[in-house]
């Protein structure tokens, strides 16, 4: 088996275990409500951050002391 098959089948295993999970999550309620607080919290927390650093970022670059 070469390098390059390998990575294709490794790629269409992983898209099969996604897939599958993503059905197991949709079709459970519970799960699909833990999915939901769970993307709830990271988008709260990952924005929020990112911005932050941004602005950091270009008040650096700026030169712009205290």
């Amino acid at each position: 088996m070469t390098s390059q098959t390998a990575r294709q089948v490794s790629d269409a295993v992983l898209l099969t275990a996604g897939a599958a999970a993503a059905v197991v999550v949709i079709t459970t309620p519970p799960l699909r409500r833990l999915a939901r607080r769970a993307a709830r919290v990271w988008l709260g927390a990952s924005i929020p951050v990112y911005l932050i650093r941004e602005v950091r970022r270009a008040w650096i670059e700026s030169g712009s002391g205290r």
